[in-house]
């Protein structure tokens, strides 16, 4: 009887990261909260160093993402995974997060670490959804994130 070749995994070491963060208003950018989460997620996350990081002020409706373009080419050139700290941030497009996805480049949302092809195409339709939404539904929600308290 045959036997089964052995299949010998070499140790490649700590994964190497490219952080992309991204707010959709100056104002948003300026006061740094936003970031300064997303920042503090992907840390916790990665729980060592980052090789680089990519930050972006634009609208999540708009798919011309010059950081977001260097992140991924260095993420590629570095061998390393972009790191986004919510799939949300990435965008609420599903075909743009699709175009991501079939990119080659390997990626990893911090607020869905076990997400896989499969999952990442569900949540970005369903983030593309609760983008076009409701409008009674959206100023509820935004009524409620103005009130105090």
């Amino acid at each position: 009887m045959a036997k089964k070749p052995r299949s010998i995994v070499a140790s490649v070491g700590p994964a190497k990261y490219v952080a992309y963060y991204r707010v959709s208003t100056k104002a948003q950018g300026e006061s740094g909260l936003g970031l300064e989460a997303q920042r503090s997620s992907v840390a916790g996350f990665v729980k060592g160093g980052v090789l680089a990081e990519f930050t972006e002020v634009e609208s999540g409706k708009n798919n011309q993402r010059v950081q977001l373009g260097a992140a991924i080419d260095c993420a590629k050139k570095e061998g390393a995974i972009l790191v986004i700290a919510k799939l949300d941030r990435l965008s609420r497009n599903a075909s743009f997060i699709f175009t991501l996805r079939d990119s080659g480049v390997n990626f990893q949302c911090v607020d869905m670490p076990d997400a896989n092809t499969l999952t990442i195409g569900i949540f970005a339709t369903l983030a593309q959804h609760d983008r076009t939404g409701d409008p009674a539904r959206i100023d509820q929600l935004s009524d409620k994130v103005r009130s105090p308290g």
